[in-house]
């Protein structure tokens, strides 16, 4: 297998499941040697996560806690992303928020500003532990209203520590439900993420593979969007299943035995 991935100029990682678990406590699973690997061969690399409860900022900045070099710039979140994509969309807009701060920092960066019930231009979803609801009854009425409906993400489940935590899914699936409405979905499985990280370092995408743990979210993401992918069982998802994958590695740090 090795030189499996030679022609590779793109390395997209995941991370809950693949670099570490768990969002309080996490607990390292790898990553600092293949970064170091591909870092060494001059070849580029992104993470690509749908974490919406942190900044971009602070996903970098546990990563340096955790010692896996990867820079600030090449740190692509799903709360990230979904600011961005409103603002070159419809500009500055009025919001309603099912999320939390972290998300709600990513969105007041690019000047987005946040409402409270009242009339918006979007209902935003992330992740929230905190839901209730009367936040998701509030949110399915605006969208109703004529407010559109972005989501972060609509994955199911993400890997925490001690197994599959449900995710942001689940609450957009409940507010299409109640508004008749589909959702524009920015992260994972969705292509738009992988073609801002393509886009961002100017590679096509026959020269870059995901690394991911779960079929439905990174892998199906990555088949969406034309681009090869690797899966990784430390984290959700233990089998193919049908999936096509270039292999599967039971510890992203085995990567290097493939470059």
């Amino acid at each position: 297998m090795r030189g499996l991935l030679k022609d590779k100029e793109l390395f997209l990682f995941d991370l809950d499941g693949v670099f570490y678990k768990g969002k309080e406590n996490r607990v390292k699973i790898g990553g600092t040697v293949a970064v170091e690997a591909i870092r060494s061969m001059g070849k580029g690399l992104c993470v690509l996560t749908n974490n919406s409860t942190d900044t971009a900022k602070t996903v970098w900045s546990r990563l340096v806690e955790l010692d896996i070099p990867v820079r600030e710039d090449e740190v692509l979140t799903s709360g990230l992303l979904t600011a961005e994509y409103l603002k070159d969309k419809y500009g500055r807009v009025a919001y309603y928020l099912v999320g939390e701060r972290g998300l709600e920092e990513e969105l007041s960066g690019f000047g987005h500003n946040r409402t409270f019930g009242e009339k918006c231009d979007v209902v935003v979803v992330g992740l929230d532990r905190n839901v209730t609801y009367d936040k998701l009854d509030r949110a399915a009425r605006l969208v109703r209203e004529g407010a559109k409906l972005v989501a972060t993400h609509a994955s199911r489940v993400y890997a925490y520590r001690t197994g599959p935590a449900m995710a942001t899914g689940p609450l957009v699936k409940a507010i299409e439900y109640a508004s008749r409405r589909r959702a524009t979905v920015i992260g994972k499985p969705s292509p738009l993420m992988f073609e801002a990280a393509l886009k961002r370092a100017g590679c096509g995408k026959a020269k870059a593979v995901m690394v991911g743990d779960q079929l439905d979210t990174d892998i199906e993401g990555a088949a969406r969007a034309g681009i090869d992918s690797i899966l990784v069982t430390s984290g959700v998802d233990r089998d193919p299943a049908g999936h096509r994958v270039l292999t599967t590695l039971d510890n992203v740090d085995h990567i290097v035995r493939l470059l």
